[in-house]
């Protein structure tokens, strides 16, 4: 059965305060065939500076979770880990609140959707919860002009890396200094083709942690 997305009603007077547009679908596919390759790898990160309700990351990641279908389709477990891999490489910037909620929502259905057509049972709770965490990092209300959060704290996104099959790496990486600021880059460094390489200087390292655990290892932070 072919499903459709019926775009959400906006105000003129949102329309003209925001410049609020959303993408239609046909147009977001339309461009994410441009970056195909990118779109099946898991671990590609996509960052949409300003996301809405998540037009273009919810397609990404239903790309995302059709490469995890075809690599861990009989593994539950496995399925599960790489579908939280997934998720950990979508970043969406967005200055209104409520499509804020409304995209982590929308990306943690895919999810659940994903799991279910696979397996014909619901995403486990402990899955929910480090979706919802990772999504709670990942997805920030900010204004992304102004590289600050709308408390004026500078925005900061968490980059999760695998180790060990079944464990996650948290760092932090302010925004501003990712975009902008060569001083807080280590040099010099080069890659095997003898070109500089940046690497930026983290704002918060957190300690290993099981993926279905990562909302724990918040409370433990090493700091550079």
């Amino acid at each position: 059965m072919r499903s459709f997305i019926i775009p959400p009603v906006i105000s003129r007077q949102r329309i003209i305060a925001h410049g609020e547009v959303f993408t239609p679908p046909e147009l977001v596919n339309d461009m994410l065939d441009l970056v195909a390759h990118e779109c099946e790898r898991i671990d590609s990160r996509f960052l949409e500076p300003a996301c809405g309700n998540g037009n273009f990351l919810a397609a990404v990641l239903i790309r995302k979770l059709l490469t995890v279908d075809k690599r861990q389709k009989r593994f539950r477990n496995r399925w599960e880990r790489d579908a939280v891999l997934a998720v950990c490489s979508i970043y969406g910037i967005e200055l209104l609140f409520d499509n804020v909620i409304n995209c982590r929502n929308r990306l943690l259905s895919v999810v659940e959707h994903a799991h279910r057509s696979r397996f014909k049972k619901p995403l486990p709770i402990p899955a929910v919860r480090s979706v919802q965490y990772i999504l709670s990092k990942n997805i920030v209300h900010a204004d992304a002009l102004a590289m600050a959060a709308l408390n004026n704290r500078p925005i900061v996104f968490s980059e999760w890396s695998p180790l060990n099959g079944t464990l996650i790496k948290r760092r932090d990486f302010a925004y501003e200094h990712l975009l902008r600021s060569a001083d807080v880059f280590t040099l010099p460094l080069q890659s095997d083709r003898g070109e500089d390489v940046l690497l930026p200087t983290p704002a918060g390292d957190f300690p290993p942690c099981h993926y279905l655990k990562v909302h724990e290892a918040d409370a433990i932070p090493r700091r550079s």
